[in-house]
């Protein structure tokens, strides 16, 4: 089925509200692979006083293009309330450097593993052509919904 991304509203997808929400658009997204964008703002809660996003703000965004994947799934093709997901595990994070306001972050989850309530994914965030993050990530899917 095609999907018309720009329609879907990533706060229906999300348990975290404004204004934590560290994504702004879902690009793509299967059970597989997906594909999220966030442009930085000044009134984002982790910009530091230089302008830079910190760290701990890439390893959420990374979290919550897991969530968004799992709440369109939940939602749109499983057709059942949205779980919660927890960060279980964060490995091999590299950043290279930090988005400042104003950049715009293209963030990919690819499922490599998925088994007894826990999805392991790589990830990667662009910033202009570049890759500034890769990582990887282990989600543990709550029973509990939103």
């Amino acid at each position: 089925m095609d999907w018309d991304f720009e329609k879907i509203d990533v706060h229906e997808l999300l348990p975290q509200q404004e204004p934590f929400v560290m994504i702004d658009q879902l690009v793509q997204c299967d059970r597989a692979t997906t594909t999220t964008r966030f442009t930085v703002r000044e009134s984002n809660l982790m910009v530091e006083s230089d302008g830079r996003l910190n760290r701990c703000a890439l390893a959420e965004n990374i979290a919550q293009t897991c969530a968004a994947q799992l709440g369109f799934v939940n939602k749109y093709i499983l057709k059942r309330a949205i779980q919660l997901g927890f960060i279980g595990a964060i490995r091999n994070m590299a950043i290279t450097r930090t988005p400042r306001v104003g950049q715009t972050l293209t963030t990919t989850i690819n499922v490599r593993d998925e088994i007894m309530g826990l999805t392991l994914v790589d990830a990667t965030i662009e910033m202009e052509g570049e890759t500034i993050v890769t990582s990887e990530m282990k989600i543990a899917v709550s029973e509990a919904t939103i």
